[in-house]
């Protein structure tokens, strides 16, 4: 019997192959990179804290050794792995660019989370430890700003079921259907900075907005959106769905198109009415999609500040304050960069746990709800 062998490809070489000395010279050449270019990051972050008398006068040298450790990286990646390491160049500039945007301002947001840093002294920067901490855990303000936070996160669910509603008006056979679509998304396309001035200080305006005017015409003696707190978080929530809902809404519309016809189809020979079709079809089979909207929505949600600082700046008493709002005051307004710093990385690390336990729980719902 005659066997046939195929020779394999050039790109497909093991890394066996690969002769042990240039294996050894590239994980030399990875140490050897490594360790220069911890020794000139912990040469610098001495001489920034104040621990050392000499250092370079800014951070551009570590910079450059982190270039020069990532040409090396690659280079090593080459010889120690041959083709292999040639396909792993095509990802290593990604995850170098996250390592820079990413992970390093998070570090070095730790270390100033636990300094006492205040632009408006003449101090300086200096390590205070747990401080900020334990005056975050009686910040009431902070605290205030983290509960309408819930209230912002829940009002998503709302903006989900308008925006379903608008996805299945849109997905029907009505007339100017096209039209529609656009007219829907305008919204969507604006800066949420522009829709702070163009509806909360203008159409909402208390003496002259035509809102205002409107509400007065239909009975409301002191039609004031921003001063009481319960009207001024409605109101912000309302500008904030108005941006918003267009883009859950063409999410679901797109899932919508992608639903296979023949089981609408049969359902109507079946004689399903449109709740039954909804509710035991369309649904159900909307359920990946929809988690998928709301939890994008939620994690924008939790981003929410451009249209608080422009409407109210947190008004009245921190009512429609946001975490990120919150945030940015303790920054511009007062300064205060050590503290804000730790509200950041805090608030950071309860947006982590949450979105993996939303995520964990959506996954074990939808597998119950579909299994």
């Amino acid at each position: 019997m005659q066997t046939s062998t195929v020779a394999a490809p050039q790109d497909l070489v093991a890394a066996h192959d690969i002769p042990e000395g240039r294996r050894t010279a590239g994980k030399w050449l990875i140490t050897l990179a490594t360790i220069a270019l911890g020794a000139i990051a912990l040469y610098q972050g001495l001489y920034a804290a104040g621990q050392t008398e000499s250092g370079f006068a800014n951070w551009r040298p570590v910079l450059y050794a982190y270039l020069a450790w990532g040409v090396a990286l690659g280079v090593g990646q080459v010889m120690i792995r041959g083709e292999g390491g040639k396909r792993a160049l095509f990802v290593l500039p990604a995850i170098l660019f996250t390592v820079a945007v990413v992970i390093f301002p998070t570090v070095a947001g730790l270390y100033i989370a636990f300094t006492d840093w205040n632009l408006a002294s003449f101090e300086g920067r200096s390590f205070n430890g747990l401080a900020n901490f334990w005056a975050l855990m009686h910040d009431g303000y902070f605290w205030n700003a983290l509960r309408n936070m819930g209230f912002y996160v829940l009002a998503v669910l709302v903006q989900y079921a308008i925006a379903f509603g608008l996805a299945l008006l849109l997905n029907a056979e009505i007339r100017a259907r096209k039209f529609f679509r656009v007219a829907f998304l305008m919204p969507f396309m604006l800066s949420p900075v522009a829709v702070g001035w163009m509806v909360g200080k203008s159409l909402m305006e208390y003496r002259f907005g035509p809102a205002a005017t409107l509400a007065r015409h239909l009975g409301w003696e002191n039609p004031a959106f921003f001063a009481s707190p319960w009207i001024a978080r409605f109101s912000i929530m309302a500008m904030d769905a108005w941006v918003w809902i267009p883009f859950v809404m063409i999410l679901l519309l797109a899932g919508l198109q992608a639903l296979p016809k023949e089981i609408l189809e049969a359902a109507k020979v079946d004689g399903a009415n449109g709740w039954r079709t909804f509710w035991q079809i369309i649904f159900p089979l909307m359920l990946p999609v929809s988690i998928t909207a709301v939890i994008i929505r939620i994690i924008f949600q939790l981003k929410l500040a451009d249209i608080v600082i422009t409407v109210t700046s947190g008004g009245p008493g921190g009512s429609t304050d946001t975490v990120s709002s919150f945030i940015f005051r303790e920054y511009r307004d007062r300064s205060n960069v050590g503290y804000g710093t730790m509200v950041a990385e805090f608030y950071f690390i309860l947006i982590a746990l949450f979105i993996a336990l939303l995520l964990w729980g959506s996954s074990r719902w939808m597998k119950r709800v579909t299994g």
